[in-house]
């Protein structure tokens, strides 16, 4: 019989921009503590063109979003120009099902999303269904690659619609956290993994640490710095890595 507490005592350290309180409370209630030290940040780009680029969207065959902070940023705009989901008629693609969630919650419905919550599935399984006179309008961050761009069979539009930076508030807690506690830090994308070997790894050695990571995208980028033994579930959501780490812990026992 498996144990409710199989993180007793763990540290659980989420490096994302924002923890839900679902993810919070799983970690908590399988005993471990969760500790949010984001290393790295989203904001909204805001220009005089976002209006002009809502029409645009209005008239497209498909928009496109990679992310939860590409709908929360659309979302802002649609509130600032009083714009509303009944008055588009396009098609919606959308990786990983909180994405989606996020433009139900808006009123979109949701056409396409890969059976892998990554761009480079998505490429794959949205070409099938694609035709190369669709227009297209892939949401964006500014640090997002170009595997979309460069993948698509369709006419695509882009929009960045929100910036990546660098969050060095928690760093120096990291540090000391990292320095004195084992813990297991979990990565959710390749702009938090770059930080971390930036600004962190110079003082820490990966064999202190277990890591997890969501998506294989990220675990590449784990790998490339020198982790090893990173925990990465099969799908692709908070909520699966916490599974994992727990699994993981349960076996070492």
């Amino acid at each position: 019989m498996k144990s409710n507490n199989r993180l007793l005592g763990e540290r659980i350290v989420l490096t994302g921009t924002s923890i839900t309180k679902k993810a919070q409370s799983k970690i908590e209630a399988l005993g471990g503590q969760a500790i949010h030290l984001p290393l790295i940040e989203v904001a909204e780009i805001q220009n005089m063109e976002d209006q002009q680029l809502l029409h645009q969207s209005q008239n497209m065959d498909w928009l496109i979003f990679t992310s939860q902070n590409a709908v929360h940023a659309f979302a802002n705009k649609l509130q600032k120009y009083r714009f509303s989901a009944d008055q588009w008629c396009s098609k919606i693609a959308a990786v990983g099902s909180k994405t989606a969630q996020s433009l139900e919650e808006l009123g979109f419905s949701i056409d396409f999303m890969p059976t892998t919550f990554s761009a480079d599935c998505m490429v794959i399984e949205f070409n099938e269904i694609l035709h190369n006179s669709d227009q297209c309008m892939f949401m964006k961050g500014s640090m997002a690659k170009d595997t979309l761009k460069d993948g698509l069979h369709c006419q695509l539009a882009i929009w960045t619609i929100y910036e990546t930076v660098v969050c060095t508030k928690y760093l120096e807690e990291m540090r000391e956290l990292l320095s004195k506690e084992k813990c297991t830090v979990v990565f959710a994308s390749p702009s938090a993994v770059d930080t971390f070997a930036q600004y962190i790894l110079p003082s820490i050695n990966w064999n202190t640490l277990q890591v997890a990571a969501i998506g294989h995208i990220t675990e590449a980028k784990l790998s490339e710095y020198g982790a090893v033994d990173i925990i990465q579930p099969s799908v692709y959501t908070m909520e699966s890595v916490i599974d994992e780490i727990a699994i993981r812990k349960e076996l070492e026992q």
